[in-house]
């Protein structure tokens, strides 16, 4: 198999000015177009978390994405955690 085959899941908590300004739209955009299924919610503490899960490839791909600047609003910072798919999530939507 090939190594950019490999599944993984990415759950990230993005802070800064990202509820409210089409971040988590955005973001289920992005991740879609890389075939990626999870979801991303806004939390109580101002931050939006995402979790995805596919190939690691399309994971890394949103990540530098999520940390790119062409997103809605402001990131502030982006903080990750990396691990086994659990291959319950189907489709991507907003929580």
């Amino acid at each position: 198999m090939l190594e950019n085959a490999e599944k993984a899941r990415l759950t990230a908590w993005v802070r800064g000015r990202v509820q409210g300004v089409g971040f988590r739209w955005w973001t289920r955009a992005r991740a879609l177009e890389l075939g990626l299924s999870g979801y991303a919610r806004n939390t109580a503490d101002g931050r939006v978390e995402i979790v995805a899960e596919g190939t690691r490839e399309a994971c890394v791909k949103l990540l530098e994405q999520l940390r790119g600047c062409d997103t809605p609003g402001r990131v502030d910072g982006v903080v990750e955690r990396w691990s086994e798919p659990r291959g319950s999530l189907i489709g991507f939507v907003e929580r």
